[in-house]
């Protein structure tokens, strides 16, 4: 990323020391691309083993085979005029962008299994687009919306800081959707007791905490911000921990999670940390080159931020996970308990 000088010109941004924000110089992106799949080699749809594909979204599905992928995740282009890279995507009227909606969502389909899962990120205004598109392909299944509060506001209209990500699937009943993995731990407001003892929740020296089931509106998630590991320059990086829910309950260990506008790689990053396979492509070299290094640094860190001893946690909560690592597993066993006292009523 750079700055431009009064003249003009460019210069490298200056970032602070604490700064970790993954950069890549050109050395490091010519090293790195070269490790990605061509899109335009038919040789792809014979692959065996994660993919990351350089190329065109829509040339590139042309040659993957048909029916390998359980999961498919697209964080399509907003119907915003934005830079990405060397590409700008400009905003389209609503037709338009309907019309780019089902032309990327029929060529994925003949490489989705009977019974895959679909999820579809958007903005508000994308969103009511993206949602009645794929209502006319999938079933769909839900909404979600989450909280990504970042930036200062808006002086004319409220604060734009939710965003949706539609959850549809090929089968409307048969599908993958492992609800104990995606557990939020939140505290204990008013715990309940029942002769003396913590009913369905736990007692720590950091606080009383409960494992719930989670809803459709996700209020755990931050940005990647310029502090956090997984940070990269792309203007729309999603988070590791959204995606984390979205490969845990709707892929099993082993399954292909497909992403056809990869980015800077998340869903490929956070399919490996979970024992997931991938396919992505990206258009853009030094995306692809930051995917594949992102994926690197999985072989020696495969944590997810806010993602502890198998269940997502509230914001602001890092010391919380790291005192309750030892009683895990007595809270682990009251929701055992809590979830068959639910399935027997």
């Amino acid at each position: 990323m750079v700055t431009m000088t009064t003249k003009g010109e460019a210069m490298p941004q200056t970032r602070a020391t604490r700064n970790r924000t993954i950069t890549l110089t050109a050395e490091e992106i010519a090293y790195y691309a070269a490790r990605c799949r061509r899109g335009e080699d038919p040789q792809i749809g014979t692959f065996a083993g994660d993919q990351v594909i350089h190329g065109d979204a829509f040339e590139s599905m042309r040659h993957l085979p048909h029916g390998f992928a359980d999961l498919l995740v697209v964080d399509p282009p907003y119907n915003l005029s934005r830079q990405f890279g060397a590409t700008k995507f400009a905003q389209q009227s609503k037709a338009e962008y309907q019309n780019f909606t089902r032309l990327w969502i029929e060529a994925a389909i003949p490489l989705l299994k009977p019974h895959a899962s679909v999820y579809v990120c958007s903005d508000w205004r994308s969103s009511l687009v993206i949602g009645n598109v794929l209502d006319e392909y999938f079933h769909l299944q839900n909404r979600i919306t989450w909280q990504r509060e970042k930036g200062r506001g808006a002086k004319t209209n409220w604060k734009n800081s939710m965003e949706d990500i539609w959850f549809a699937t090929t089968d409307k009943s048969k599908y993958t959707f492992n609800v104990d993995t995606v557990k939020m731990r939140r505290k204990v407001v008013a715990p309940y007791r029942v002769d003396g003892q913590p009913k369905d929740w736990i007692e720590t020296s950091s606080g009383n905490f409960r494992d719930t089931y989670p809803s459709n509106f996700w209020d755990d998630i931050s940005i990647p911000y310029w502090s956090m590991p997984e940070n990269t320059d792309h203007p729309t990086q999603k988070p590791e921990k959204l995606f984390a829910k979205l490969v845990l309950a709707s892929s099993n260990p082993g399954d292909i999670v497909f992403d056809p506008f990869l980015g800077v790689g998340t869903s490929a990053v956070v399919a490996r940390k979970l024992g997931r396979k991938f396919v992505g492509i990206e258009r853009e070299v030094e995306y692809c080159a930051l995917a594949q290094k992102r994926l690197e640094i999985v072989e020696t860190d495969c944590s997810i931020q806010g993602y502890v001893e198998g269940v997502f946690w509230e914001r602001n909560t890092l010391a919380a996970q790291k005192q309750n690592l030892n009683t895990s597993a007595p809270l682990k066993r009251a929701n055992t308990n809590l979830l068959e006292g639910i399935l027997n009523v």
